[in-house]
């Protein structure tokens, strides 16, 4: 029989600007475990940054390579992972999520306007950044919903406040 694989502490989900990349490193310190970022392993297995793969390779090209990221992340890592916001979208990574504890980063249009900016290089967000932000949060929303075993408002909130509260609703 195999060893079960290791499982994630905290999966964090949201859409751009909601604070994964943030709020995962502070959890990761305060409770002394690694951070891994999908959209991280993506560039490092591409060889470029996420915009170049979008621009010279096709969004589909990283999707696949958003999946399989986030299928070995799911796999081998034991801490703080925080998946790229559209990496939900895929059936079989909303799958694969089953079982771990899931945080749905929620975030406001403005919030998230701020945060992101809009002369953002986010390869979804070009055309009207703030239009298409608002149409990928609204459109993706249900699927976070759906995934989170907690949902946490990070709307004028500092990130610290958001990682202990966090870290109060882990189980035990």
């Amino acid at each position: 029989m195999s060893a079960k694989p290791p499982a994630s502490i905290v999966v964090l989900i949201g859409p751009p600007g909601s604070g994964k990349t943030t709020i995962g490193r502070l959890l990761a310190e305060r409770l002394g475990v690694g951070f891994r970022d999908t959209d991280a392993d993506v560039e490092a297995v591409a060889g470029k940054p996420v915009s170049d793969i979008f621009v010279e390779d096709g969004e589909a090209r990283f999707r696949e390579l958003e999946h399989q990221a986030v299928r070995e992340a799911l796999a081998e890592h034991d801490g703080i992972l925080s998946l790229g916001g559209g990496a939900v979208l895929n059936e079989e990574t909303q799958g694969l999520l089953d079982g771990h504890h899931v945080v749905y980063l929620q975030v406001g249009l403005s919030d998230a306007v701020q945060r992101v900016g809009l002369g953002s290089a986010r390869p979804l967000l070009v055309l009207n950044p703030r239009s298409q932000l608002k149409k990928l949060m609204e459109e993706r929303r249900p699927v976070y919903e759906r995934l989170a075993v907690t949902t946490v408002v990070t709307d004028k909130r500092e990130p610290a406040e958001l990682a202990d509260e966090i870290v109060r609703g882990l189980p035990a």
